[in-house]
Protein backbone atom coordinates (compact mmCIF):
# COMPACT_ATOMS: atom_id res chain seq x y z
CA UNK A 1 0.00 0.00 0.00
CA UNK A 2 1.28 3.44 -1.00
CA UNK A 3 2.10 6.01 1.80
CA UNK A 4 -1.05 7.46 2.87
CA UNK A 5 -2.98 6.22 -0.66
CA UNK A 6 -6.40 7.76 -0.57
CA UNK A 7 -8.11 4.86 -2.65
CA UNK A 8 -6.50 0.93 -3.05
CA UNK A 9 -6.14 1.75 -7.23
CA UNK A 10 -3.12 4.18 -6.29
CA UNK A 11 -0.07 3.17 -7.69
CA UNK A 12 3.54 3.95 -6.31
CA UNK A 13 4.05 6.49 -9.10
CA UNK A 14 1.40 8.34 -8.09
CA UNK A 15 2.89 11.91 -6.95
CA UNK A 16 2.50 12.75 -2.93
CA UNK A 17 0.79 15.98 -4.91
CA UNK A 18 -1.97 14.08 -6.13
CA UNK A 19 -2.00 12.10 -2.65
CA UNK A 20 -2.38 15.36 -1.20
CA UNK A 21 -4.95 16.41 -3.83
CA UNK A 22 -7.11 12.95 -3.01
CA UNK A 23 -6.94 13.79 0.89
CA UNK A 24 -8.36 17.62 -0.02
CA UNK A 25 -11.41 16.13 -1.44
CA UNK A 26 -11.92 13.61 0.89
CA UNK A 27 -12.12 16.40 3.78
CA UNK A 28 -13.42 19.25 1.80
CA UNK A 29 -16.92 20.79 3.28
CA UNK A 30 -16.49 18.84 5.96
CA UNK A 31 -17.62 20.18 9.54
CA UNK A 32 -17.52 17.60 11.89
CA UNK A 33 -14.70 15.11 12.41
CA UNK A 34 -15.61 11.66 14.12
CA UNK A 35 -12.89 8.98 15.38
CA UNK A 36 -12.80 5.83 16.20
CA UNK A 37 -10.84 5.34 19.59
CA UNK A 38 -8.27 2.54 19.55
CA UNK A 39 -6.55 2.59 15.82
CA UNK A 40 -7.07 6.31 14.75
CA UNK A 41 -6.35 7.40 17.97
CA UNK A 42 -3.71 5.49 20.10
CA UNK A 43 -3.25 1.27 20.26
CA UNK A 44 -5.35 1.27 23.98
CA UNK A 45 -3.44 -2.36 24.25
CA UNK A 46 0.03 -1.85 23.15
CA UNK A 47 1.36 -2.46 26.53
CA UNK A 48 -0.81 -6.05 26.60
CA UNK A 49 -1.81 -7.52 23.11
CA UNK A 50 -5.99 -7.57 23.09
CA UNK A 51 -5.47 -10.93 21.90
CA UNK A 52 -4.72 -11.94 26.23
CA UNK A 53 -7.44 -10.01 27.49
CA UNK A 54 -9.71 -12.28 24.96
CA UNK A 55 -8.30 -15.35 26.20
CA UNK A 56 -8.30 -13.98 29.96
CA UNK A 57 -12.62 -13.10 28.89
CA UNK A 58 -12.66 -17.15 27.98
CA UNK A 59 -10.60 -18.12 30.79
CA UNK A 60 -13.06 -16.19 33.10
CA UNK A 61 -15.86 -17.59 31.94
CA UNK A 62 -14.31 -21.32 31.77
CA UNK A 63 -13.97 -20.55 35.84
CA UNK A 64 -17.70 -20.14 35.77
CA UNK A 65 -18.18 -23.21 33.79
CA UNK A 66 -19.71 -21.00 31.25
CA UNK A 67 -16.89 -21.93 28.14
CA UNK A 68 -19.57 -23.83 26.65
CA UNK A 69 -21.40 -20.43 25.18
CA UNK A 70 -18.72 -19.91 23.07
CA UNK A 71 -18.18 -21.75 19.58
CA UNK A 72 -14.79 -22.79 19.35
CA UNK A 73 -13.85 -20.15 16.61
CA UNK A 74 -15.21 -17.48 19.23
CA UNK A 75 -12.88 -19.57 21.97
CA UNK A 76 -9.84 -18.36 19.82
CA UNK A 77 -10.87 -15.19 18.62
CA UNK A 78 -8.01 -12.46 19.64
CA UNK A 79 -10.59 -9.67 19.86
CA UNK A 80 -12.65 -9.11 23.62
CA UNK A 81 -15.22 -7.05 22.17
CA UNK A 82 -16.25 -10.43 19.43
CA UNK A 83 -16.45 -12.46 22.60
CA UNK A 84 -18.32 -9.93 24.72
CA UNK A 85 -21.13 -9.55 22.03
CA UNK A 86 -20.97 -13.44 21.61
CA UNK A 87 -22.02 -13.83 24.84
CA UNK A 88 -24.51 -11.14 24.66
CA UNK A 89 -26.12 -12.61 21.82
CA UNK A 90 -26.77 -15.53 24.16
CA UNK A 91 -27.89 -13.66 27.25
CA UNK A 92 -28.70 -10.42 26.03
CA UNK A 93 -28.94 -7.63 29.09
CA UNK A 94 -28.25 -10.42 31.61
CA UNK A 95 -26.39 -10.26 34.89
CA UNK A 96 -23.56 -11.97 33.34
CA UNK A 97 -23.09 -9.56 30.44
CA UNK A 98 -23.36 -6.78 32.67
CA UNK A 99 -20.57 -8.29 34.81
CA UNK A 100 -18.58 -9.23 31.91
CA UNK A 101 -18.79 -5.78 30.01
CA UNK A 102 -17.51 -4.13 33.70
CA UNK A 103 -14.55 -6.24 33.75
CA UNK A 104 -13.58 -5.25 30.06
CA UNK A 105 -14.22 -1.89 31.05
CA UNK A 106 -11.55 -2.30 34.37
CA UNK A 107 -9.68 -3.73 31.43
CA UNK A 108 -9.50 -0.72 29.67
CA UNK A 109 -9.17 1.60 32.06
CA UNK A 110 -5.68 0.22 33.47
CA UNK A 111 -4.60 -0.23 29.84
CA UNK A 112 -4.81 3.44 29.77
CA UNK A 113 -1.46 3.87 31.62
CA UNK A 114 0.48 2.17 28.89
CA UNK A 115 -2.07 3.23 25.51
CA UNK A 116 0.83 4.64 22.61
CA UNK A 117 -0.56 7.32 20.63
CA UNK A 118 -1.27 6.93 16.77
CA UNK A 119 1.62 8.95 15.26
CA UNK A 120 0.34 12.62 13.89
CA UNK A 121 -2.91 12.26 15.78
CA UNK A 122 -2.55 14.70 18.71
CA UNK A 123 -1.58 17.65 16.46
CA UNK A 124 -4.50 16.70 13.74
CA UNK A 125 -6.86 16.34 16.56
CA UNK A 126 -5.18 19.71 17.69
CA UNK A 127 -5.66 21.49 14.40
CA UNK A 128 -8.95 20.20 13.77
CA UNK A 129 -10.14 22.15 16.52
CA UNK A 130 -8.59 24.99 16.14
CA UNK A 131 -9.74 25.66 13.00
CA UNK A 132 -13.51 25.29 13.65
CA UNK A 133 -14.58 21.56 12.64
CA UNK A 134 -16.32 19.74 15.88
CA UNK A 135 -14.86 16.63 16.86
CA UNK A 136 -16.51 13.58 19.10
CA UNK A 137 -14.80 9.74 19.38
CA UNK A 138 -17.60 7.20 18.46
CA UNK A 139 -15.89 4.24 19.64
CA UNK A 140 -17.44 0.70 20.82
CA UNK A 141 -14.85 1.22 24.10
CA UNK A 142 -16.18 2.51 27.09
CA UNK A 143 -15.93 6.29 27.24
CA UNK A 144 -14.45 6.28 31.10
CA UNK A 145 -11.66 4.92 29.42
CA UNK A 146 -12.02 6.87 26.59
CA UNK A 147 -12.01 10.47 28.33
CA UNK A 148 -9.08 9.15 30.98
CA UNK A 149 -6.88 8.85 28.01
CA UNK A 150 -7.69 11.89 26.27
CA UNK A 151 -6.97 13.81 29.70
CA UNK A 152 -4.03 12.31 29.92
CA UNK A 153 -3.00 13.63 26.59
CA UNK A 154 -4.14 17.17 26.71
CA UNK A 155 -6.67 16.38 24.19
CA UNK A 156 -10.26 16.11 26.07
CA UNK A 157 -11.15 19.79 25.60
CA UNK A 158 -11.17 18.87 21.76
CA UNK A 159 -13.53 16.66 22.10
CA UNK A 160 -15.74 16.97 25.32
CA UNK A 161 -18.63 16.29 25.83
CA UNK A 162 -18.92 14.35 22.71
CA UNK A 163 -17.71 10.92 23.82
CA UNK A 164 -20.05 8.27 22.83
CA UNK A 165 -18.91 4.67 23.49
CA UNK A 166 -20.08 1.69 25.14
CA UNK A 167 -23.59 1.73 26.62
CA UNK A 168 -24.79 -1.41 28.26
CA UNK A 169 -26.95 -2.17 25.62
CA UNK A 170 -24.14 -4.35 23.06
CA UNK A 171 -26.43 -5.10 20.60
CA UNK A 172 -26.09 -1.48 19.53
CA UNK A 173 -22.05 -1.51 19.11
CA UNK A 174 -20.65 -1.05 15.40
CA UNK A 175 -21.43 -1.52 12.90
CA UNK A 176 -24.82 -0.92 14.42
CA UNK A 177 -24.77 3.02 13.82
CA UNK A 178 -26.01 3.92 16.89
CA UNK A 179 -22.62 6.08 18.39
CA UNK A 180 -22.21 7.66 15.12
CA UNK A 181 -25.99 8.77 15.26
CA UNK A 182 -25.77 9.81 18.49
CA UNK A 183 -23.24 11.95 17.89
CA UNK A 184 -24.55 14.01 14.85
CA UNK A 185 -27.59 14.56 16.72
CA UNK A 186 -26.00 15.76 19.88
CA UNK A 187 -23.56 18.29 17.52
CA UNK A 188 -27.11 19.03 15.03
CA UNK A 189 -24.37 17.66 12.41
CA UNK A 190 -25.52 16.88 9.03
CA UNK A 191 -24.37 13.59 7.84
CA UNK A 192 -22.73 14.45 4.28
CA UNK A 193 -20.83 17.24 6.35
CA UNK A 194 -19.22 14.79 8.46
CA UNK A 195 -16.42 12.45 8.18
CA UNK A 196 -15.51 9.76 10.13
CA UNK A 197 -12.17 7.94 10.76
CA UNK A 198 -11.76 4.24 11.52
CA UNK A 199 -9.29 1.43 11.37
CA UNK A 200 -11.87 -1.82 11.08
CA UNK A 201 -14.73 -2.69 8.47
CA UNK A 202 -17.29 -2.01 11.04
CA UNK A 203 -16.22 1.40 11.04
CA UNK A 204 -16.80 1.49 7.88
CA UNK A 205 -20.29 0.21 8.12
CA UNK A 206 -21.60 1.97 10.91
CA UNK A 207 -20.20 5.44 9.02
CA UNK A 208 -22.06 4.06 5.47
CA UNK A 209 -25.55 3.04 7.77
CA UNK A 210 -25.21 6.57 9.06
CA UNK A 211 -24.92 8.56 5.83
CA UNK A 212 -21.53 9.94 7.10
CA UNK A 213 -18.57 10.33 4.69
CA UNK A 214 -15.44 7.59 5.58
CA UNK A 215 -11.90 7.37 6.00
CA UNK A 216 -10.05 4.41 6.83
CA UNK A 217 -6.63 4.67 8.70
CA UNK A 218 -4.79 1.19 7.83
CA UNK A 219 -1.43 0.93 9.71
CA UNK A 220 -0.73 -2.38 7.75
CA UNK A 221 -1.97 -4.02 4.74
CA UNK A 222 -4.08 -6.45 6.55
CA UNK A 223 -6.34 -3.71 7.88
CA UNK A 224 -6.32 -2.17 4.40
CA UNK A 225 -7.32 -5.52 2.89
CA UNK A 226 -10.11 -6.30 5.62
CA UNK A 227 -11.26 -2.12 4.80
CA UNK A 228 -11.14 -2.37 1.32
CA UNK A 229 -13.38 -5.52 1.24
CA UNK A 230 -16.06 -4.11 3.40
CA UNK A 231 -16.39 -0.93 0.73
CA UNK A 232 -14.29 1.65 1.75
CA UNK A 233 -12.74 3.61 -0.85
CA UNK A 234 -10.45 6.32 0.75
CA UNK A 235 -7.61 4.60 2.66
CA UNK A 236 -4.67 6.62 4.94
CA UNK A 237 -1.19 4.38 6.39
CA UNK A 238 -0.75 7.40 8.08
CA UNK A 239 -2.01 10.64 9.50
CA UNK A 240 0.72 12.49 8.74
CA UNK A 241 -0.16 14.04 5.25
CA UNK A 242 -3.83 14.43 6.53
CA UNK A 243 -2.65 16.87 8.96
CA UNK A 244 -0.75 19.03 6.39
CA UNK A 245 -3.89 18.95 4.61
CA UNK A 246 -5.92 20.17 7.41
CA UNK A 247 -3.36 22.92 8.50
CA UNK A 248 -3.40 24.07 4.67
CA UNK A 249 -6.82 24.14 4.48
CA UNK A 250 -7.62 26.09 7.13
CA UNK A 251 -10.55 24.28 8.39
CA UNK A 252 -13.60 25.67 9.29
CA UNK A 253 -16.83 24.45 10.33
CA UNK A 254 -19.31 23.51 7.55
CA UNK A 255 -22.54 26.25 7.68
Amino acid sequence: MTSDSTQSDVTPTESATDETERLRNVVASIGYVLFDFDGPICRLFAGRPAADVARDLVRWLKERGLRGLLTAEEKEEPDPYVVLRAVDRRHPRSDLVAELEQWLTRQELNAVATAMPTAYVDPLIRTWSATGARLAVTTNNAPCAVGRYLERRGTLDCFAPHIYGRTQDLSLLKPHPDCVERALRAMGAKPRATLMIGDAPSDYVAAERAGVRFLGYARNERKARLLREAGAEHLVDSLERLSRVVYAMGHTKAP
